[in-house]
């Protein structure tokens, strides 16, 4: 149950970002649930190999670089899957930083102080 939860808050956190980031699009609830599901393998799958090529700059950079690869992610998402549309890389950026927070503080305001797993 907590899984599926966790997908929906990802999935709204998505549609509340195009609100906050006019450059980032998304068509429909619908296309929110799938670009969930996408980013969270791309998270699960790629960002530990982004993360691990890129750590002499990480390390270089004290953790921000963190910051690009999660961009890149979120960019690439959106050439995976049609109905998500980020203009640019600096969207990206903006986009994942802010889809991160929306997506905690709406966790945090359904779950309460109960741990996450």
């Amino acid at each position: 149950m907590t899984v599926l939860l966790t997908w929906l808050i990802n999935a709204l956190a998505l549609l509340i970002i195009t609100y906050l980031v006019p450059s980032i699009h998304i068509r429909s609830f619908g296309t929110a649930l799938i670009i969930a599901v996408v980013l969270g393998l791309i998270n699960a799958i790629i960002r530990p190999v982004l993360i691990i090529l890129t750590l002499p700059v990480t390390v270089l950079t004290l953790g921000l670089f963190i910051l690009v690869v999660n961009a890149l992610c979120f960019w690439l998402c959106s050439t995976l899957l049609k109905g998500f549309e980020v203009t640019g890389f600096w969207s990206a950026f903006f986009g994942s930083i802010l889809y991160s927070i929306v997506s905690w503080l709406l966790s945090a305001l359904i779950f309460g102080n109960r741990n996450f797993g």
